[in-house]
């Protein structure tokens, strides 16, 4: 029976290793990373994604780490993102309007060539696709869950029973919620979450700057917020792009999102005090709101949570995909380390550590972006007075400048 039989068999049912719910970055790199374990796996997708165009940037860009590239080449998907395009970073400023000195991370300083990357999202989802298409993951497209019923977490040869809309039952022995922060599945598996509303709003956009962006991620604190420069590969009318992601408090980003180009160009080069010279918008603005959310549990049973289902943070260091990856990778490994010691790689305790190694990183990262949004997003008088010598004094003391680059690159 071919895949494209199977996937059409209507009301009929499916059994597999792994039901993936969520086809985004994160679920479909999941998808295929425990296919390439051996494991049966069924990714279920309300809407497959729209194929990625060169000629209409995603305005929604990462700053991807060297760990996650190595996953995805891993994947036998990277290669095809880099041809197709995503710009190399080799330094990165950062500094606060109040004065002090600038953190600075160097490729150099670190012995590597790049820091990272800047890629789009669109481009990262649609090459995923393209190798999900030719691998053995089952794709259940147009299709949601309505509900879920599974066995206890320590019963063995236990299932997780997906029911979808269009009638079809899915079992497996592990389901996987990569839906996103109002993860259904995540809900319907009873695993409550923390949410902190930071009442800003991300405004992002293309832009053109005077001066070149040097390969440089560029990141000033304001008052208001973050104001990142993110640089990118040049377009056919324009040889100084950069991706921006401008932190404001709500009001204030629906006023910046609704000015007309010009006015838009005169602020944010104010706010980023010329610093690449005169700015010029190339796609209309986009705003969104932030939030911090947390999952109370990673592992309900036999359902587990990654991604934005497990964790939303702050985007000013730019590690929301990066860290659901890393989900990704440590769960593959937690599989593949069982299958090496021929155990159930399902076993609860299995699954309990591969649940406290991630939410431990991913809670740290989020609380301290949490912290260093609110020391550096307000004009008191005592942070002011420190947190740009703090900046500086980070970028001076060479062993905690590596350490703090190792951590956001995974390495």
């Amino acid at each position: 029976m071919t895949r494209r039989s199977i996937e059409r068999r209507g009301a009929a049912g499916r059994r597999a290793d792994v039901a993936i719910v969520g086809g985004g970055v994160v679920g479909a790199a999941c998808a295929l990373a425990l296919a390439q374990q051996g494991l049966q796996v069924v990714l279920i997708e309300h809407a497959e994604p729209p194929v990625w165009s060169a000629d209409a940037p995603d305005s929604r860009v990462y700053a991807f780490a060297p760990d996650n590239a190595a996953l995805l080449a891993s994947l036998g998907v990277w290669d095809a993102v880099t041809a197709a395009r995503a710009h190399p970073y080799r330094r990165m400023r950062v500094w606060d309007a109040a004065g002090g000195d600038e953190l600075r991370f160097d490729a150099d300083a670190f012995a590597v060539t790049q820091l990272g990357w800047i890629v789009e999202h669109a481009l990262l989802q649609d090459r995923l696709w393209a190798a999900l298409r030719k691998s053995d993951v089952v794709l259940r497209c147009g299709a949601k869950v309505v509900a879920l019923e599974q066995d206890a977490g320590d019963v063995p040869d236990g299932i997780a029973t997906l029911e979808l809309d269009d009638g079809l039952r899915v079992e497996a022995r592990i389901a996987i919620a990569a839906d996103g922060g109002r993860s259904t599945l995540r809900e319907r598996a009873g695993i409550a979450t923390k949410t902190e509303d930071y009442a800003q709003r991300g405004v992002v956009a293309y832009v053109a700057t005077e001066r070149p962006h040097e390969d440089t991620a560029w990141q000033r604190f304001l008052p208001t917020g973050p104001l990142a420069f993110l640089p990118c590969a040049s377009w056919p009318h324009a040889a100084h792009v950069s991706s921006i992601v401008w932190t404001l408090p709500e009001a204030e980003a629906v006023r910046v999102a609704a000015l007309d180009d010009a006015m838009f160009a005169e602020e944010l080069t104010r706010a980023f005090a010329s610093r690449l010279g005169a700015c010029r918008p190339l796609t209309p603005r986009v705003a969104f709101p932030l939030r911090r959310q947390l999952a109370d549990a990673y592992v309900a049973g036999r359902v587990l949570a990654i991604g934005d289902a497990a964790h939303v943070v702050h985007p000013l260091a730019g590690q929301g995909v990066n860290l659901g990856l890393r989900d990704v990778s440590a769960l593959r490994n937690a599989v593949a380390d069982a299958q090496s010691r021929k155990a159930d790689w399902t076993a609860p305790h299995r699954l309990q550590r591969w649940s406290r190694a991630r939410r431990s990183d991913a809670t740290a990262s989020a609380q301290a972006f949490s912290l260093i949004n609110r020391v550096f997003s307000n004009d008191a008088v005592a942070p002011t007075l420190l947190r740009g010598h703090a900046l500086g004094l980070v970028g001076r003391l060479a062993p905690l400048n590596r350490a703090l680059w190792r951590h956001a690159a995974g390495v």
